[in-house]
């Protein structure tokens, strides 16, 4: 195995562990995993950085969706950069951007790219369904 693939391998197995973390609800182990100049691009908006800004957007998607849970439908690397498709899926339990708790339960897609310098997340980009997930929860339909 070169040393290319070896640090490939890495970062993927880096990014399986962060959302194993995700899904058990440890934001310490996530944060942990973050370089030290983070940056967070979510699709629409400016780059936001800092692992407090991830940290304050897990609690506000946990708090709406408790159960929220990332399933790897294909990841994927080359050196530094991992790509990966995910499934989320979880129940309304509690207020979510101003909509309350509805009991429904959501499915989504995100499309998640990732920066990996020294073994840490260094920068990430998101793109997730989200109308898919609101549209969801305002009308019931999976």
């Amino acid at each position: 195995m070169t040393a290319q693939q070896g640090t490939t391998a890495a970062n993927i197995a880096l990014i399986r562990d962060t959302l194993d973390a995700f899904n058990r609800g440890d934001v310490d182990t996530c944060i942990a995993r973050m370089g030290p100049h983070f940056v967070m691009n979510l699709a629409g908006l400016p780059p936001m950085h800092g692992a407090e800004i991830w940290r304050q957007g897990f609690d506000v998607i946990k708090r709406g969706f408790p159960d929220l849970r990332a399933q790897i439908d294909d990841i994927v690397a080359d050196g530094d950069q991992v790509a990966v498709r995910l499934t989320f899926r979880g129940t309304h339990q509690g207020e979510y951007l101003g909509i309350p708790a509805t009991g429904r339960i959501v499915e989504y897609v995100s499309h998640e790219f990732y920066r990996i310098v020294d073994g840490l997340v260094a920068e990430e980009w998101i793109c997730s369904d989200t109308a898919t997930m609101q549209g969801q929860i305002t009308s019931g339909d999976v």
